[in-house]
């Protein structure tokens, strides 16, 4: 049992990331896109298809961050250090747009809070991203031990990382628009959706083929043999969603390509667990060298398990309760 619990615990933490880029990236991906909105009063209409939402889908940022703090000590005394400036800026960012989101309503003058939750927005989804291609590279450990420099995540392949998430985020937020809105603001994100999905498959072809040049051991997960033969699947099904997303666009469809553009996301998650698992700081500690004592994974994985169906039903319970279009004109509460 001992030898499971942080594949386990990695699941956990896995699931609550996905959770987190799913639900929170649609409404930053609305943050991204504010600037293209003609008038406040389409911003307006914006704001409002996330508003009873967005303070709630950070759950799953905290559920994360806790879940590797508890489950995998070794590993966040290493991502930390390794991570201190993009994270941080990722906080404060995440902090100014939700302040934004709560001042703009009640502001006579909304233009400044627009920018300052665009500019979180925008900042936040770009700091997840670099942190993200700063792992994929590699984290330099010493004696268990971060070895690096405080710039040591500043590279080409995570500043094309955080723009690659951005330019996703801001796919999730034009699909949600198309569904959940009506008027110029529905019509204006289906053509804003397809030059997304543009910018992430080109983005998603640079990444996949960066990776396995830059990094040997994930060339040889992919494309050594017998690993080729069940992995192959993963590119054409990705193909497959994005041909259809785009089909779905044309066709004015709603609820599909939000869909879609989630099933993207997830098999681009799936192909960098893929391409990592079981590291948890590539390329030296994997989910066994960082675990927390068995005993202290069992306890916090109780206690996980008996709330996670609470979050779960608390997200459907909301996203039920809001279902429906949001129409020009309506008021916030």
């Amino acid at each position: 049992m001992e030898w499971y619990l942080p594949v386990i615990w990695a699941g956990v933490i896995g699931t609550a990331v996905a959770m987190y880029v799913i639900l929170d990236g649609f409404d930053l991906g609305i943050g991204v896109l504010f600037p293209f909105a003609p008038s406040e009063r389409e911003r307006d209409q914006m704001m409002r298809s996330v508003a009873p939402f967005w303070d709630g889908n950070e759950t799953w940022l905290v559920l994360g961050g806790a879940g590797l703090f508890v489950a995998f000590p070794r590993a966040y005394a290493v991502i930390m250090p390794a991570f201190y400036l993009p994270v941080i800026v990722m906080l404060l960012a995440l902090v100014f747009r939700g302040i934004a989101f709560e001042f703009r309503t009640v502001s006579h003058s909304k233009t400044w809070w627009s920018v300052v939750f665009t500019g979180g927005s925008t900042l936040a989804g770009f700091a997840q991203g670099v942190i993200l291609g700063g792992l994929i590279e590699g984290v330099p450990v010493r004696d268990g031990a971060y070895a690096g420099g405080p710039l040591h995540w500043a590279s080409p392949f995570a500043f094309v990382c955080g723009l690659a998430l951005v330019a996703g985020y801001a796919l999730l937020g034009a699909t949600w628009l198309a569904m959940k809105t009506e008027g110029p603001v529905a019509v204006r994100s289906r053509g804003q959706a397809k030059w997304l999905l543009l910018a992430v498959l080109a983005f998603m072809a640079v990444v996949s083929l960066w990776t396995p040049l830059a990094e040997p051991r994930i060339a040889a997960r992919w494309f050594s043999l017998p690993n080729f033969y069940f992995l192959w699947p993963v590119p054409v099904v990705t193909a497959l969603v994005a041909f259809l997303l785009w089909r779905w666009l044309e066709q004015g469809r709603e609820v599909p390509p939000f869909l879609a553009a989630i099933a993207l996301f997830m098999l681009g998650y799936l192909g960098l667990v893929i391409s990592n698992f079981p590291y948890l700081v590539p390329p030296s500690l994997t989910v066994w060298d960082t675990a927390a004592a068995p005993a202290s994974q069992i306890f916090m994985l109780l206690g996980t398990l008996l709330l996670l169906p609470f979050v779960l039903g608390y997200v459907v319970f909301i996203y039920w309760l809001f279902r429906g279009k949001v129409r020009e004109g309506e008021s916030y509460h």
